[in-house]
């Protein structure tokens, strides 16, 4: 910003401290400090005002209103686990195309985005590739 007087100009600056800069992240950490104290006032007071009267029947392991039976191990098919993961995997590449469309909207960028985002599918299409040609994808 110039302002002209007469015959000379002056050059207005804008002047950013530490201090200033430190401050604008003060409001974050007492933020986050009265969060910490909110939720250990709010478990303290839980603790303090809740009855304790242990029962044998309170004791017991509780699994959808049933009563434990046997042992307390159980066996779970990877395949389910497979699945979450393979899941998790192409809904962060979803995560991904819409900022990287964003991108390659913007003016100068379209070429080198567009060769990142194909380096990127191509990972993600040996992945898949893998994991069809190793059975995973076969439901039985």
């Amino acid at each position: 910003m110039r302002e002209t007087l007469g015959d000379s100009t002056i050059a207005a600056t804008h002047v950013v401290t530490a201090a200033g800069y430190f401050r604008s992240y003060s409001v974050v950490g007492l933020l986050a400090v009265v969060g910490v104290l909110f939720v250990a006032v709010a478990f303290g007071a839980g603790r303090l005002l809740r009855p304790v009267v242990p029962t044998p029947e309170k004791l017991l392991t509780y699994e959808c209103g049933v009563d434990p039976v046997g042992e307390g191990w159980a066996h779970t098919q990877v395949r389910y686990y497979v699945y979450a993961f393979l899941y998790v995997i192409f809904a962060v590449d979803s995560v991904f195309l819409f900022p990287w469309a964003t991108v390659f909207a913007a003016r100068g960028y379209g070429a080198t985005t567009l060769v990142e985002m194909f380096i990127f599918l191509g990972f993600l299409a040996v992945g898949l590739l893998y994991a069809y040609k190793k059975g995973v994808l076969a439901w039985t």
